[in-house]
């Protein structure tokens, strides 16, 4: 049996700009051929898509090469026996945000200005912080469209708006 060479996909650049690479990084997966692995090149280690392409059946190697260079190989057919599909919350949909059905946040963080992955592993440290059942505040400049599995992995609930000024308003509800 032949093996393909992987597809290469470059997105530190992007990520330097403050882009969000999850839509071309998608797109890039569903171009493979049958069986073809994914090089990704990023400018940090993206835990959360290993979980998301975990459910798409790929299996991962991450590489560090230096501070702000990692390859991940991603190969489809070697996922987790331990990985089961679930309902993903849809990423691009914001609602408004109602105050009253939610206790007032505990803490707000304020992430604007921050380069990936920052913001999240801010949003995540201070989320175990809380006890169980209290509000997360964040302000975030882009989407976190990778942080929404982790938070699903971790039984917090979520409400997102998209504010005038285009930054994203997230509640978070700790579970447990």
């Amino acid at each position: 049996m032949t093996m393909l060479a992987p597809l290469t996909l470059d997105v530190r650049d992007e990520l330097r700009r403050g882009g969000e690479p999850l839509p071309r990084i998608l797109e890039a997966v569903g171009k493979l051929e049958p069986g073809q692995p994914l090089r990704l090149l990023t400018t940090f280690e993206p835990i959360p898509l290993y979980h998301v392409l975990g459910r798409k059946g790929f299996g991962h190697v991450a590489s560090r090469h230096g501070e702000g260079e990692w390859e991940i190989l991603f190969t489809p057919g070697q996922a987790s026996a331990s990985e089961t599909p679930k309902r993903q919350p849809d990423a691009n949909r914001t609602e408004p945000v109602a105050h009253t059905d939610w206790p007032t946040p505990k803490t707000t963080l304020d992430n604007r200005g921050l380069m990936p992955p920052e913001p999240m592993i801010r949003i995540l440290q201070t989320l175990e912080e809380l006890a169980p059942g209290e509000v997360l505040e964040a302000i975030n400049e882009r989407n976190p469209v990778f942080l929404y599995p982790e938070l699903e992995a971790r039984g917090a609930a979520i409400k997102v708006e998209q504010r005038d000024d285009g930054a994203f308003r997230l509640l978070i509800r700790r579970g447990g």
